[in-house]
């Protein structure tokens, strides 16, 4: 598959990124790590988690997803090599202290990541929200003192706005730092507001490489719910109900209209519809079966035409 540069990272990666958000929640270690070598044997290389995933669920404490990866890596000698790995800081653990962007924090935080991924290094770390009680100097300096000490390559941000973005651009300039080099926003063919416009604007100005979270609306526009009778097939069925509106069924209608056209299911067109999307470098995306992998390498291979992405785009507004 054809490779995309991550923004200023260095990073190259193929244009579809696993969410490792359902390990240790909807799917056991043992199917996740039949996945992640499906995803690995169909030529995909980036996988993204949080040190906080899945606290969510029930007798979890978080660290379960970074630590099925890391028993999976060294199930599998010679595959770090092979993979980038994403992961992030900042979530509340429920612990005291050990939340925000504090130096401090961060500090501790890198380290027992890496301890639970096996590794010792992150490709990309991500500060998961912003931190209202530090300053975005702290935190810039942290991540570049963790950088400077190799246990990552990369920086990034998620949950930023466009005002929070420009000022830690700014901040980092002010103090000769590197800048976040990568955005994960919430993005998909039914949320758009919070990233298309100003925001988008900027990460194409400032080649700040973007990685899509809720690629497919927490499975949304995997067509799959389309009533609410529909929503008890999984987990995550309770969150999904906000779409079944008007605006929802008129996307799902263009989604299937495009994915009869080219042979292809809801959620592989909607994939491919955030792959060719402006500044948009690859959506994050997330299976509980191996065979869905077969589905992604699908999205990824789909070239949709002007007139599908138009259709497409004007079903969301």
């Amino acid at each position: 598959m054809d490779k995309q540069q991550l923004g200023q990272t260095g990073l190259e990666i193929v244009p579809l990124v696993f969410g490792g958000n359902v390990f240790g929640w909807t799917i056991d270690q043992k199917t996740s790590f039949a996945i992640l070598d499906a995803f690995v044997d169909a030529g995909f290389d980036s996988i993204d988690t949080a040190d906080c995933y899945s606290i969510w669920a029930p007798d979890n404490q978080g660290g379960e997803s970074e630590t099925i990866i890391g028993n999976w890596l060294k199930a599998r000698p010679g595959i770090r090599d092979k993979v980038k790995i994403f992961t992030k800081v900042g979530a509340d653990l429920e612990q005291p202290g050990k939340k925000g962007l504090s130096a401090n924090w961060i500090k501790q935080a890198i380290d027992a990541s890496l301890a639970r991924l096996n590794t010792d290094y992150v490709d990309l770390y991500f500060a998961h929200w912003p931190d209202a009680d530090t300053d975005i100097g702290e935190t810039l300096q942290a991540f570049n003192d963790v950088k400077q000490s190799g246990k990552i390559n990369a920086i990034g941000a998620s949950n930023l706005n466009a005002d929070q973005l420009q000022a830690s651009l700014d901040a980092a300039k002010q103090r000769q730092l590197t800048p976040y080099q990568v955005l994960q926003p919430e993005y998909n063919l039914y949320d758009r507001s919070g990233f298309e416009g100003t925001l988008q604007e900027l990460c194409v100005k400032e080649n700040i490489g973007v990685v899509t979270y809720y690629s497919l609306a927490s499975g949304f526009l995997s067509g799959k719910y389309r009533t609410a009778a529909d929503l008890g097939q999984s987990a995550r069925g309770e969150g999904i109900g906000k779409y079944l509106d008007i605006k929802g069924h008129a996307i799902l209608a263009a989604l299937d209209n495009v994915a009869e056209a080219h042979s292809a299911q809801p959620a592989e067109v909607a994939l491919a519809w955030l792959m060719a999307a402006r500044g948009v470098t690859a959506p994050i995306v997330s299976a509980t079966k191996p065979q869905h992998i077969d589905s992604f390498a699908k999205a990824a291979m789909l070239k949709l035409s002007n007139e599908d992405l138009a259709l497409l785009t004007q079903a969301g507004i």
